[in-house]
């Protein structure tokens, strides 16, 4: 069989004093952490498209990154030939789950019919090589927001005949993720937003989107797919708004057309920033609302305003970030999967190998250091003693409703001014230095 990585040998954990560039220094899958390996916490996941389909393009111009896999002239060629490809760096990057969107695996063709056909074809290869390989497929996806047929959107189109388009193409990929026995599909709105409201009927809009949602849902449940529906938030790009904006946004959304019992949200970090919110505080608002499900591993540059998907490699992201999810009990249902790109300078082979290797030991560093905060109570403890009162008399009646606006006059003129307490971040900023 074709090697594709021929100078690279199985990526190994060597430890964090190890000189080889091409070995774990953090993530050890075999580890125990909190009564767990690192491989069952973190669970992570390669994403086809930045992987496998990116060529370093931008808006300035065109790619700069030709890869062996992709060189064939006959799309399906091409197509195979990259699968093998992934396939062979999955084993030696040592991962046990993939991602991917319905037109990354396989090309569009003429009409839906022979373009589900070619799709058919990729999905039989890749079930084979998940079987001897060893590998799952976290979740699947569609492309619905590159043709040129969803410019206006995908569910919130305002032509039915895309929305229908739209429809079947979902159903398809629905189909071939539980084909492949997929943990779970995600709805990424891609263009599901609008430019200006000068021509947008938005209650409309959200009402058909919502209408997709749930004869998703209706799907899923006829064909028996037991894998879990996500919903990534996103705010804007490539539309000025999208209406997945963030993680309260998609909460609102879904408990307004009551399918909050169908979906989790998958975070992506980058997103996150660009919504003005920290990756942590997208993650907790999922979690407090029951709602985290995946996560997409990457990060933005603060100093842009687009989705730069840049590898994570910043360790107070990540320790707190796996903080957040140590707490409310891990991933149950999702991973983490690297929604990353290499720089458009990059474009060596080894460089997606440097690149994955980066983001799971940052993200190794993160959950140890973690679990160290989560075992001492650190912040627990501090939380706790923050909203003491709230356990005492008064705290008490207010949470159990037996205090009103009458009670609660009554008891301030009576004790008059309420003492003040620090909040100290300071000093836990510093404990979290020396954690870190």
């Amino acid at each position: 069989m074709k090697t594709y990585f021929p100078n690279i040998e199985k990526i190994k954990y060597e430890g964090k004093d190890s000189k080889k560039p091409l070995s774990f220094k953090f993530y050890n899958p075999d580890e125990i952490v909190m009564g767990k390996t690192m491989a069952d916490h973190l669970r992570f996941a390669v994403c086809y498209w930045h992987t496998f389909k990116g060529t370093g393009s931008d808006p300035f111009g065109p790619g700069t990154i030709v890869r062996d896999f992709a060189s064939a002239s006959d799309p399906m060629v091409q197509a195979e030939e990259t699968l093998y490809a992934a396939f062979e760096f999955f084993t030696k990057l040592g991962v046990k789950f993939w991602c991917f969107h319905d037109r990354d695996i396989a090309p569009e063709a003429d009409n839906l019919t022979e373009t589900n056909a070619r799709l058919d074809k990729i999905v039989a290869i890749a079930k084979k090589l998940q079987s001897d390989n060893g590998m799952q497929l976290l979740w699947g996806t569609t492309n619905a927001f590159s043709n040129p047929r969803f410019m206006n959107g995908a569910g919130t189109n305002p032509s039915p005949e895309v929305f229908a388009y739209a429809a079947s193409q979902i159903k398809k990929a629905i189909e071939v993720t539980k084909e492949l026995g997929g943990l779970g599909y995600v709805f990424w709105g891609g263009r599901e937003g609008y430019e200006t409201l000068l021509n947008t009927n938005m209650g409309r809009e959200l009402d058909h989107l919502a209408m997709l949602m749930k004869m998703a849902v209706d799907h899923k449940n006829k064909i028996g797919f037991t894998g879990q529906f996500y919903i990534e938030p996103k705010p804007k790009e490539p539309t000025k708004h999208q209406y997945d904006f963030d993680a309260g946004n998609c909460l609102a959304f879904l408990r307004k057309y009551d399918l909050i019992n169908d979906f989790k949200l998958n975070i992506e970090a980058n997103h996150a920033t660009l919504a003005g919110h920290t990756f942590q505080h997208e993650l907790e608002m999922s979690a407090i609302n029951g709602a985290l499900g995946s996560i997409d591993a990457n990060r933005g540059d603060e100093m842009l305003g687009w989705d730069t998907d840049q590898f994570p490699t910043n360790i107070y992201d990540t320790t707190m970030a796996m903080y957040t999810v140590l707490k409310h009990g891990g991933l149950t249902t999702g991973g983490l999967n690297f929604d990353a790109k290499l720089r458009r300078a990059s474009t060596d082979i080894t460089d997606l190998f440097h690149a994955h290797i980066g983001g799971m030991d940052a993200f190794a560093r993160g959950l140890k250091i973690a679990a160290k905060l989560q075992e001492d109570g650190v912040f627990e403890n501090i939380i706790t003693q923050r909203y003491a009162g709230w356990d005492k008399d008064l705290g008490q009646k207010i949470e159990t409703g037996k205090m009103d606006f009458d009670a609660l006059e009554k008891f301030t003129i009576e004790n008059g001014e309420p003492i003040v307490q620090s909040g100290h971040q300071e000093m836990l900023e510093n404990i979290l230095n020396t954690y870190i």
